[in-house]
């Protein structure tokens, strides 16, 4: 028998449920299918999980760097299985929450691995056996996994993914991360402040490719200072893989010599690759390079009807990409006429300090051909910096020839919410003197994004021009 839909959504996580919520509010019916759990890797293995062991050893690290404590925080240390169980406090609670409101709204939630027949029927196989949808419109939210080396595979133990490396039972001694991303960073951040032996490896000059360089570069140096080992340029060749060890060899692309790291455990961290398979038993979609979905300015694939959103289609894979993917799919879905435009697609790495970031790098302006201005102002020259001991950081604001803002780069405490006022100004497309004419609360961090703003001018109110 088939059960008749208006739209089915293939996959559980950041789009696909988002999409499936903004379908019952344009009076939809929807069925929702998913293969794990609601809010799929970000909110049960990554984004959520994350930040709550970066808060808590945080925390941590605040209490044994503090120079006013009387007697000694040497000692200090965090109860690890209590950290966990929070971890997954936190984690369930969210995920409650989500499926109270898919359910409340009405979405059809259907657990099993759903495979497209054709452009408008999907069947799926559940414990009830297999069932058959018919839906006007489809979508596409099936994300993305972890990319790993032809030598080294994950196995759970010796070599993990972010989403083991966030359930260790025990702190590890020592840990090797492949990758200097957002989630390498973030990570090996966690387990350095509880006192393991982190090596991060990047096979690129730098930590954070694709990023702001400037930026990027006094990232790594200030990581560098908390104890992070962290070698780029380090082309891995070859793993050992034994019974409580790890073992990587290689060669150092700056002059050729030869490396060995040994360690506990090895993170995969150097890039995701997109769940593009088995979506139908015969090719339907037309996929580029890396294996993403092609989609055009409307998310709609090269079948008419069906869209996909996230990191399945690649750029930048971030949780609010997918949010955003996910309404205007939908919204086309039911008739309405949306594009996509990352021009002001901010993100953020949560390590400490925080490093956020919207818009243009000027590596980018300088290769579209922009002429760009920037206008830098340091946290060592901000007095609420001063007051938290937090001097290791800059904003840096980006402006054209017509002084509009084309892009910002931010490190400090809370970086991930001071990119906010740069994100409108990069998607409103306003001018260095909008951003530099807002009056903003004193003492604060974020006087140094208006500041930035003013030095692009050569205006700067407390910095030398």
């Amino acid at each position: 028998m088939e059960i008749k839909k208006d739209i089915a959504i293939i996959g559980g996580g950041p789009g696909g449920y988002l999409a499936a919520l903004r379908g019952t509010q344009l009076k939809r019916s929807v069925v929702l299918f998913e293969m794990d759990r609601v809010g799929g890797t970000c909110m049960n293995y990554g984004c959520i999980p994350t930040k709550y062991l970066l808060h808590q050893t945080k925390a941590l690290k605040e209490i044994r760097e503090n120079k006013n404590l009387a007697g000694s925080a040497a000692g200090a240390a965090l109860d690890w299985p209590s950290v966990q169980a929070g971890r997954v406090s936190v984690v369930n609670r969210l995920v409650k929450g989500v499926k109270f409101l898919l359910e409340k709204g009405g979405v059809e939630i259907v657990k099993g691995r759903a495979v497209l027949k054709n452009e408008n029927q999907v069947t799926v196989e559940t414990p009830d056996g297999v069932k058959v949808y018919a839906a006007s419109r489809i979508i596409l939210a099936a994300g993305s996994r972890v990319a790993s080396l032809p030598f080294l595979e994950p196995n759970g133990a010796e070599v993990v993914t972010s989403q083991e490396a966030l359930e260790f039972p025990s702190v590890p001694k020592s840990l090797v991360v492949i990758g200097a991303g957002a989630i390498g960073l973030e990570i090996g951040s966690i387990y350095r402040r509880l006192g393991t032996d982190v090596t991060v490896l990047e096979i690129l000059p730098g930590v954070m490719p694709g990023c702001d360089r400037e930026s990027a570069t006094r990232l790594e140096r200030i990581l560098k200072k908390q104890g992070l080992n962290v070698l780029t340029q380090m082309r891995i060749e070859n793993a050992l893989v034994e019974q409580g060890s790890v073992t990587v060899k290689g060669a150092c692309l700056k002059n050729n010599v030869p490396f060995e790291y040994a360690a506990e455990r090895v993170l995969l961290a150097a890039g995701r690759r997109p769940n593009s398979e088995g979506f139908s038993a015969s090719p339907m979609f037309t996929l580029g390079r890396g294996g993403f979905v092609q989609v055009n300015s409307r998310l709609e694939t090269n079948v008419p009807g069906i869209y996909a959103v996230g990191d399945l289609i690649g750029g930048k894979l971030l949780a609010h990409k997918a949010y955003h993917d996910a309404v205007v799919a939908v919204e086309n879905a039911c008739g309405m006429e949306r594009t996509v435009d990352y021009a002001a697609l901010p993100m953020a790495v949560f390590t400490d300090p925080e490093f956020a970031s919207v818009g243009l790098t000027q590596e980018e302006a300088r290769e579209q051909g922009v002429k760009v201005r920037s206008g830098l102002f340091p946290l060592q020259a901000s007095g609420r910096a001063l007051t938290m001991d937090a001097l290791d950081g800059l904003v840096k604001v980006l402006a054209d020839e017509s002084d509009r803002v084309v892009g910002a780069h931010i490190i400090a405490p809370g970086a991930s919410e001071m990119i906010a006022e740069l994100t409108l100004a990069v998607a409103k497309k306003m001018k260095v003197r909008d951003i530099g004419s807002l009056i903003h609360i004193h003492p604060t961090l974020s006087e140094a994004v208006g500041e930035a703003a003013l030095k692009a001018k050569g205006l700067a109110l407390h910095l030398l021009n």
